[in-house]
C-alpha cells in the first residue's frame, strides 16, 4: 500500500503515522466515479508547498503528540445519532431499492395477464431496467446538487419523483405511459432519493461501517420481502391501478420521514462531493473493481427479476411465484449484515470473492435443474443472502485504492 522506503521517508513508522492520521480527515471526501453505485475516496490534501519529509521525518513524535493528532480530526463518532441515521438510510434502502426488487411480481403479472396488448416481454424488462440504470445515470446530477443544496433537497426531490412515478403509473394504459412512470420517473425518483444517503453512515461509524452498512443494505431485502407478498396480494385482491397507488403514498410517506432525520458530517469532513473523477479510470486497480462491480449487478438483477417468471413457467402459481421473489429477498435481509460482520473480522476483499464465486456457482448447480417448489424455495433464500454483496462491501473496498493512489501522488 506504500511507497518503499527510501531518503524520502526517512522513518517507515513516521508514514505509517502520516497516512493513518490523514485517512482519518480524508477517508470520505466524495469523489464520484459511477458504475452501478460507486463512491471513490479521493483524498484531500491540505498543504501542497508542505515538503513531505517536513511532514514524516520526525521520529521524536511523542504518543501524546499522536493522540492529540487524532484528536482534532475528530474521528467518526461510532454511534450516537449515527444509529438514526443507519435507521433513516434502511427505511431509504426499504422504500427505493425494496419496492424495486419486487419488480418481478410486476413483470410476472405482465407477462401472464396481457395488460398492455401492444408490449412485448422484452419493453417490461426495460422498465424494470430503468428503475436502476436511471438512478444511476442522475449519480452526478444528485452529487452537484448535494454539494449546492445539502442532503435533503435532492431526497426531496426524489420521492416527488419517486410518488409521482407510481401515482401516474396507476393512470397508464399505454406501454410508453409505463416507460415514463414506473420506468423513467420511479428510476430517478429512487436515485435523488438514496444516492444523498450513500456516504452519510460511513461518516459516523469507523470501526463498525461494514456492520452498520450491511444493517442498511439489508432494507432492500426487508422492503423487497413485505412487497412481494403486498403487491400480489393488492394485484390479485383490488387491482393493478390500486397496487401502485398505495405503494405511491406508503413510499411517500416511509421516505419523508428519513428525509427529515438523516443527518450528515460534511461540515466536519468536508468532502470535495465531485460528480465525475476520470483520472481515477486510468487505474488498473480501479478498472478491476469497476468489472467486478458491472458484473456483479448484472447477475444480480438478472436473478431479482426473472425468478417470478421463472417459477410461473415451471408451472408454479402466482401466489408461490410471489412467495420465490419474497424469499429472495429474505436471504437478502439476513445475508447482508452477516456479510457486513464477517467483512469487518476477515476482510472485505477476500470474503467478496468467496462470495461472489459460490454465488455463480449456486446458479449453476441448483437454479438451472431446479423444477419444483421446495427447491426454487432453497435457492432463493439460499442465493438472496449473497446477492447484492456488492451494496454491502464496495465502499469500502474503494477506499484502500484511494489511499493507495494518495500515497502514489505523494511519491511521485
Amino acid at each position: 500500500m506504500f511507497c518503499s522506503p527510501c531518503e524520502r521517508f526517512p522513518d517507515p513508522s513516521n508514514v505509517l503515522r502520516f497516512d493513518y492520521l490523514n485517512g482519518i480527515r480524508t477517508t470520505f471526501e466524495a469523489s464520484h466515479v459511477w458504475s452501478g453505485v460507486f463512491l471513490f475516496a479521493e483524498p484531500k490534501t491540505y498543504d501542497m508547498n508542505s515538503s513531505v519529509e517536513s511532514i514524516v521525518a520526525a521520529p521524536d513524535i511523542t504518543k501524546e503528540q499522536d493522540e492529540h493528532a487524532i484528536h482534532d480530526v475528530e474521528r467518526p463518532p461510532d454511534g450516537g445519532y449515527g444509529w438514526v441515521c443507519v435507521a433513516s438510510c434502511f427505511i431509504v434502502n426499504c422504500f427505493t431499492w425494496g419496492v424495486s426488487a419486487s419488480y418481478g411480481v410486476y413483470l410476472a403479472h405482465y407477462l401472464s395477464a396481457n395488460v398492455f396488448p401492444n408490449a412485448t416481454p422484452l419493453d417490461f424488462a426495460l422498465i424494470g431496467g430503468f428503475n436502476f440504470s436511471m438512478a444511476m445515470l442522475v449519480a452526478p446530477l444528485v452529487t452537484i446538487t448535494a454539494r449546492l443544496y445539502g442532503t435533503q433537497v435532492p431526497m426531496l426531490i426524489g420521492v416527488t419523483l419517486l410518488t409521482a412515478g407510481f401515482i401516474s403509473a396507476s393512470f397508464a394504459t399505454q406501454i410508453w405511459q409505463l416507460y415514463l412512470s414506473q420506468g423513467v420517473l420511479v428510476g430517478i425518483g429512487g436515485g435523488f432519493t438514496y444516492i444523498p444517503s450513500i456516504a452519510v453512515v460511513s461518516q459516523w461509524f469507523q470501526e463498525k461501517r461494514s456492520l452498520a452498512n450491511g444493517i442498511t443494505a439489508a432494507g432492500s431485502g426487508v422492503g423487497g420481502l413485505i412487497f412481494s407478498f403486498v403487491t400480489q396480494a393488492m394485484i390479485d385482491k383490488i387491482s393493478l391501478a390500486w397496487s401502485f397507488r398505495i405503494t405511491g403514498i406508503v413510499v411517500c410517506t416511509s421516505n419523508l420521514i428519513a428525509t427529515v432525520l438523516i443527518r450528515n458530517r460534511n461540515e466536519t469532513i468536508k468532502p470535495a462531493q465531485r460528480a465525475f473523477d476520470t483520472k481515477l479510470l486510468h487505474r488498473y486497480d480501479v478498472i478491476l473493481l469497476l468489472t467486478w462491480s458491472f458484473v456483479s449487478v448484472l447477475g444480480y438483477l438478472a436473478v431479482l427479476f426473472s425468478l417470478s417468471d421463472y417459477a410461473q413457467s415451471i408451472g408454479l402459481s402466482s401466489s408461490q411465484a410471489a412467495a420465490v421473489s419474497a424469499f429472495c429477498n429474505l436471504g437478502t435481509a439476513i445475508g447482508r449484515p452477516l456479510i457486513g460482520v464477517a467483512s469487518d473480522r476477515y476482510g472485505r476483499m477476500e470474503v467478496s470473492g468467496i462470495l461472489t464465486l459460490l454465488c455463480g456457482l449456486s446458479c449453476l448447480a441448483i437454479w438451472i435443474p431446479a423444477r419444483s417448489y421446495g427447491l426454487l424455495i432453497f435457492f432463493a433464500l439460499s442465493n438472496g443472502a449473497n446477492l447484492g454483496i456488492f451494496y454491502v462491501v464496495s465502499i469500502y473496498l474503494n477506499t484502500p485504492l484511494a489511499c493507495t493512489g494518495y500515497m502514489r501522488r505523494i511519491c511521485d
